[in-house]
């Protein structure tokens, strides 16, 4: 046996008493500090107290309790290296072979609804960190163990073979420094949420955990995964829905699942959005949840095939019943009652799911990243939007007030669309949209071939300003009566012409809406 001497030291005491006692069969002597060594002797197995080791007690209330060098030269020495074995007999000084450390609870006593800034400081780990970097460094010599996930495979191997194989042990010491690593960040990032308002620092660090692996990527020949970002967000999102019925969530289904939430979020009144290919092809609000989905099913009825559904209300049997017709990949609500589940689980592959609170007010806030080869870009989320009271009527025709209110709901419609964008809206529900194009007059053409007659008396708005009258023109030719659009290109004067020439009421509301 290679491994003679332990240190264990944890905050999740979950399983230690049981590897503690296997280890002990296996002759290795146990060093603990006093939280620790309490749970591994009222489990029977003899231990020694660092305090024991190090002849000075733990102190300052704990904060001190493994930082001493008789601990780390124990650790660091390299056992090949005649110096460091000479200095470690010239001071009395044992090897420690085998590292048992996870950290204080920080992540968890953040997540508490009431906590005040003295408790947080008080679970930043200081010695933890300190002792598993020193035995991942020294990872040759020493086991590092940070997961109680590991306990099993490294008694199987230190009883099967005595030791732990050099792949294995650098295995572990990846897993270290990715262990304290995070935990850095977490505590990084929500000190400076607290206590700063700056979003792009001079560096970053981005912490993620592993929520599930895929079956694939975008395509099949690619591998992928997805991430919760840390500390975790209280907001509902994509990261935190309940799966109560169907498949596990494609890569694809997860994107197209947060369009779909992120546009839901700008409605309270009951709405529906559906999604395909990461972009909306149906938005409507109305009174009742069942006439917004037909509503924005009729915006478009043959793009919502295979696709992806939001609601901001709980499904019942009538809206269910409407959706059992079709072939769907996920359905998001805050909820089903009981009929909606026995009608919409019978399709064996459709997902359903929970996402509590979103029909509630959302404070929206925080940072987005995105990431290019290389690197990551990151703002501010697109949560503005420009009040009615700034917009600027720039036509001869002044819209009328319920054109004004068509106008907001198609602005917040239209700035989660794919640039270039227009949507076509009558109401508070859209009949034609056209995005993802490279010119704004093919988006406007696709949006009217969509909704044909159904844009006759519509109101238009555009992500950006029009480059040239020509989409004027041809949603004019379409019938449309009024149009929104942030303005500021050098043709604006061509522009509202187009428009005073075919008698429609223009708004300018001085905000752009591009989503790439």
């Amino acid at each position: 046996m290679n491994v003679k001497r332990a240190l264990i030291s944890v905050s999740d005491k979950d399983g230690i008493s049981d590897f503690s006692k296997e280890i002990n069969k296996l002759g290795i002597e146990i060093i603990s500090t006093s939280s620790t060594a309490k749970v591994i002797k009222n489990s029977g197995v003899p231990i020694k107290e660092v305090s024991s080791v190090t002849g000075f007690p733990e102190m300052l209330e704990g904060r001190v309790k493994t930082l001493h060098p008789i601990i780390h030269a124990g650790i660091l020495a390299k056992r090949h290296d005649k110096s460091h074995l000479a200095t470690l007999k010239k001071h009395n000084i044992k090897t420690i072979d085998l590292l048992v450390c996870n950290l204080y609870p920080f992540e968890e006593t953040i997540k508490k609804q009431k906590v005040g800034i003295e408790e947080v400081i008080e679970n930043i780990d200081i010695g933890g960190p300190t002792l598993i970097r020193a035995a991942a460094k020294n990872y040759k010599d020493v086991i590092v163990i940070t997961d109680k996930s590991q306990y099993r495979e490294i008694l199987s191997s230190l009883k099967s073979n005595g030791d732990v194989s050099l792949e294995n042990r650098e295995r572990l010491a990846i897993k270290a420094f990715t262990h304290t690593a995070q935990y850095d960040a977490i505590i990084s990032n929500y000190l400076r949420n607290k206590w700063t308002d700056e979003n792009l620092p001079d560096d970053n660090s981005i912490s993620l955990r592993k929520i599930q692996d895929m079956r694939y990527g975008e395509n099949p020949h690619l591998k992928g995964a997805f991430y919760r970002a840390l500390p975790e967000v209280n907001e509902p999102c994509i990261t935190n829905v309940k799966k109560l019925h169907g498949k596990e969530l494609s890569y694809n289904n997860i994107l197209d699942s947060d369009c779909a939430i992120e546009c839901i979020k700008e409605f309270s009144d009951p709405s529906c959005v559906i999604v395909k290919h990461a972009t909306p092809c149906g938005i409507a609000s109305a009174n009742n949840l069942l006439k917004a989905w037909k509503d924005a099913y009729e915006t478009d009825t043959y793009s919502p095939f295979g696709g992806i559904i939001s609601f901001n209300r709980e499904v019942g049997k009538d809206v269910a019943k409407e959706l059992s017709n079709l072939f769907l990949e996920v359905i998001i609500a805050p909820n089903f009652n009981k009929e909606a589940l026995n009608i919409l689980s019978k399709k064996k592959n459709l997902r359903l799911l929970q996402l509590k609170d979103i029909d509630k007010k959302i404070n929206r806030k925080g940072m987005i990243f995105r990431s290019v080869v290389g690197g990551f870009l990151s703002q501010e989320r697109d949560i503005k939007i420009t009040p009615k009271k700034d917009w600027k009527i720039v036509t001869k025709k002044k819209p009328s007030k319920n054109e004004l209110l068509s106008m907001e709901f198609a602005v917040k419609c239209v700035k989660h669309v794919k640039s270039n964008s227009v949507v076509f809206v009558k109401d508070t529900h859209t009949v034609g949209i056209g995005g993802g194009q490279t010119a704004r007059v093919d988006a406007t053409w696709i949006a009217i071939n969509k909704g044909k007659e159904n844009i006759k008396e519509s109101i238009m708005a555009s992500d950006a300003f029009f480059p040239f009258r020509d989409a004027v023109d041809v949603a004019a030719e379409a019938g449309v009566k009024a149009i929104i659009q942030p303005g500021g290109s050098i043709r604006d004067e061509e522009v509202i012409k187009a428009a005073d020439e075919n008698s429609i009421s223009m708004v300018f509301s001085g905000q752009r809406y591009f989503r790439h």
